[in-house]
């Protein structure tokens, strides 16, 4: 499992990217263009739909999902109280509900929300089909699930050091996890910043599902795994190693980006 695919470490790490979370990692690698491609297959087309965003961090995808919901319908939910207290800053998210939580065990009723969106968070999660299970159970019959999340790179070294760093999964996974959950109707699109060339492997996808029938998913799982690994100079190790693998994609980001714009100007 790569060394930040844990919640314990994710929350190190957000600890301190909470920092310059909007001002430095989406205008590289999660951008406004992206979200707002992402969310159209999320069908957020009456204010009045009840919408959970799990995984919402600093609010970047809250932010557009109340320009066509009314905020007092929506919940965010996040296992980082640094990110959360970002969003708190923000005044288009005064109205949104915040909760602390966990995307594998979400504490809301089964069957109570017409819309779940999760961007950027599958990364992070050590049981990606639980979580999936769990959007399937509290999404209404008829409700829609948006997961937008990073694929597998295809370059050798780009593709060691994603490994090393969180979870990257192929295409082909993201499809089995929302069909074995027992979402029908699936639909998918990719995105992408604008730095990233069209001729690469596909950077990212957003996919979606419907629930049919009402109740839990059909998928029947185990109980979930003990994350209560104590801190140990191995796990710190483990936590820092991941951390230096992550920190390695802004550089090649921010020269493409350059070379982007340079192109861009003649």
């Amino acid at each position: 499992m790569p060394f930040i695919q844990h919640k314990t470490e994710a929350r190190w790490f957000y600890r301190v990217v909470s920092l310059g979370y909007d001002r430095w990692i989406n205008p590289l690698f999660w951008t406004a263009a992206m979200r707002d491609r992402a969310l159209t297959l999320a069908r957020l087309d009456r204010p009045g739909l009840d919408v959970v965003d799990v995984g919402a961090g600093t609010g970047f995808a809250t932010e557009a999902i109340v320009r066509a919901v009314a905020p007092q319908q929506v919940t965010m939910l996040d296992q980082s109280p640094q990110q959360l207290a970002r969003a708190q800053r923000k005044h288009a998210l005064d109205a949104v509900t915040k909760v602390l939580g966990d995307a594998e065990a979400l504490p809301f009723a089964t069957d109570s929300r017409d819309r779940y969106v999760s961007t950027g968070s599958i990364e992070y999660w050590p049981d990606p089909q639980r979580a999936i299970a769990e959007a399937y159970r509290v999404l209404r019959p008829g409700g829609r699930a948006l997961l937008a999340g990073p694929l597998r790179r295809a370059h050798p070294l780009a593709r060691a050091l994603s490994d090393a760093w969180m979870l990257f999964p192929a295409e082909d996974e993201y499809v089995a996890w929302f069909e074995r959950a027992g979402f029908e109707d699936i639909e998918r699109v990719h995105v992408a910043p604008e730095w990233w060339d069209a001729t690469w492997d596909p950077y990212a996808v957003a996919i979606t599902g419907v629930k049919a029938r009402a109740g839990a998913s059909p998928l029947a799982l185990g109980p979930p795994a003990d994350d209560a690994e104590p801190v140990t100079p191995r796990r710190v190790a483990r936590f820092a190693a991941g951390s230096l693998a992550g920190a390695a994609f802004i550089p090649v980001a921010l020269w493409f980006t350059l070379l982007h714009r340079l192109r861009r100007a003649g």
